[in-house]
């Protein structure tokens, strides 16, 4: 049974009907999102529950731009720093574990604001993901070290035969993607294809969505400001530090993969900062590109605080 309050859907779950309104503020990295969303969550007395996949690690902070520590004292927030570099986690461990804090604070807040620009982690909590199976760590390092060994072009072709469906669809350039299809046919036995329904499942809360976008070259220089100010308060070090754990998943992101190869003088320092810089305009273009596919979200510029705040008066429920 459903029920519809200022345009938003909710889902009564027998008693499990959560009146509240989670707020999304999102966008491309060095947009504005964490100033913004620490105003916003003081203005509606909320925490923030970070959907920025790599600040959920410790030891990594300013590669991440994780709130400091003064940020973290004005508003109460959730998933930073709270998984060491070795640990496995996923977008679907993501969904199921703050679908269950929500749960716990709706109970005491009639808002909660989620923030960050990991697009498939809030894919995961706003619509849900398909129930994968949990890849072993054993096959897992089979698939790594297949790559690592034979390339990309070598799990390519494996995928066609595994699962011609999906080679069909993938970005065959997106190693990521290719290897994560590769696992779970490995470890079902099947295809990673007829596991993705890409059903969109109900949630018993409603849900605001709120873009922040700004003229691309306006968002480039505020990239170039950031990576510089990254560099100047600590990035080398802090890569050096977690160096050894380089083959981690945690650490296969802008950053410190360019540091890293400059650690391993495949270049200079200068051309691995100019590489972090570029690689953050692509990664900005791509999260761009898939916030545009969704027609729920509502675009702002980051300094339209006021115009911001209207409409999520308008659409939520108090």
């Amino acid at each position: 049974m459903g029920r519809t309050v200022a345009g938003l859907s909710f889902l009564f779950l027998g008693d499990a009907f959560m009146p509240g309104t989670l707020i999304v503020l999102t966008g491309p990295t060095g947009v504005g999102k964490t100033e913004l969303s620490l105003q916003l969550a003081e203005h509606y007395g909320c925490p923030i529950v970070s959907a920025d996949s790599r600040q959920f690690y410790r030891d990594i902070p300013i590669g991440t731009a994780a709130p400091t520590a003064g940020q973290l004292a004005r508003v109460k927030h959730y998933f930073v720093g709270q998984l060491a570099l070795t640990d496995y986690y996923s977008a679907s461990c993501y969904e199921n574990d703050v679908l269950a804090l929500l749960s716990t604070l709706f109970d005491t807040h009639d808002y909660v604001l989620l923030t960050g620009g990991s697009m498939m982690y809030i894919d995961a909590v706003c619509k849900g993901i398909d129930e994968i199976p949990t890849i072993t760590d054993e096959v897992r390092r089979e698939v790594v070290a297949y790559y690592e060994r034979m390339g990309l072009e070598a799990l390519c072709e494996e995928l066609k035969i595994l699962d011609p469906v999906y080679y069909d669809e993938v970005d065959l350039k997106n190693h990521k993607r290719v290897i994560h299809a590769i696992e779970i046919c490995r470890q079902t036995g099947g295809r990673y294809s007829d596991l993705r329904t890409r059903q969109v499942k109900q949630r018993p809360f409603g849900i605001v969505k709120i873009g922040l976008i700004r003229p691309r070259e306006e968002l480039f220089e505020r990239i170039a400001r950031r990576t510089g100010q990254m560099i100047a308060d600590g990035l080398i070090e802090e890569a050096r530090r977690v160096y050894p754990f380089r083959h981690l998943n945690s650490l296969n992101t802008v950053g410190y993969k360019e540091l890293f190869a400059y650690f391993d003088g495949k270049m200079s320092l200068d051309e691995a900062v100019e590489k972090i810089k570029r690689n953050t305009r692509v990664y900005s273009k791509k999260q761009v590109t898939w916030y545009k596919k969704d027609p729920d979200m509502r675009w702002f510029s980051p300094d339209d605080k006021a115009a911001i705040i209207d409409y999520i008066d308008e659409k939520s429920v108090s």
